[in-house]
Order: structure tokens, then C-alpha cells, then sequence
């Protein structure tokens, strides 16, 4: 699931809006929508976020957050690590290997080390 997906979903839920009803509001099909909860579609246009948006009645920063999901919602990434240390490439590699494995507060204690080393 991407952080998209979920959010959708938990919009969903939380309105007591189905899958179905949601899809006919914005003029997609149904499956399309599963995909994109379940993260086996790609990250969602712009249009599709903006009509999630409206649909929902989401403003500010509700409505800047699920654009901002949707951005960091590409369920296949690829990371280029040409020219960078072999370290770099090690990790990547390794990463990709072993994420499935990694628990919920593994991912979170990760994502606070990148954090703090991008700043």
C-alpha cells in the first residue's frame, strides 16, 4: 500500500464512502482505485488528486498533505546510484532486498536517520 493508497482508503472509511460510489464520483473505474489503495498502480495525476480533493471537501493543508502523498506514492522506485560511492550502490541494493522484512518501527527509525543526515 502507498501512503497515497492509505490515505485514500482511510478518507474513504471514515465518510462511509464506497469503493464504487467514489470511482462513479470521479469518473474511473472502481479497479483503478483498488490498485491505486493497494499500491499496484503508480502514483496519481494531479487531475485525480485535485478531484479526491474537491470530492472530499479537503482545503489547505488537508488538501496539500494528499497531494504530497500522492508525490511519494511510486510503489516501484528505482534508485540511480551512478556516480555515487560503491557504499551508495550497496546500500541501495540492499535495501531493496531486504525491505519487505523490515517491521513498521524499523522503517520509521530509517526514515529519522535520513532526516537527520539531509539537513
Amino acid at each position: 500500500m502507498t501512503p497515497f493508497g492509505a490515505r485514500l482508503r482511510a478518507l474513504r472509511e471514515q465518510r462511509g464512502v464506497t469503493l464504487k460510489d467514489l470511482a462513479a464520483a470521479l469518473q474511473v473505474s472502481a479497479a483503478y482505485l483498488s490498485a491505486l489503495e493497494h499500491g499496484r498502480r503508480g502514483r496519481p495525476s494531479a487531475g485525480l488528486v485535485h478531484q479526491v480533493n474537491e470530492f472530499f471537501g479537503l482545503i489547505w493543508d488537508d488538501a496539500e498533505e494528499l497531494a504530497r502523498l500522492a508525490r511519494q506514492s511510486h510503489p516501484r522506485v528505482v534508485l540511480d546510484t551512478a556516480g555515487l560511492a560503491p557504499e551508495a550502490t550497496e546500500l541501495a541494493n540492499r535495501l531493496a532486498r531486504e525491505i519487505r522484512q523490515l517491521r513498521p518501527e524499523d522503517i520509521t527509525a530509517l526514515a529519522a536517520v535520513l532526516d537527520r543526515a539531509v539537513r
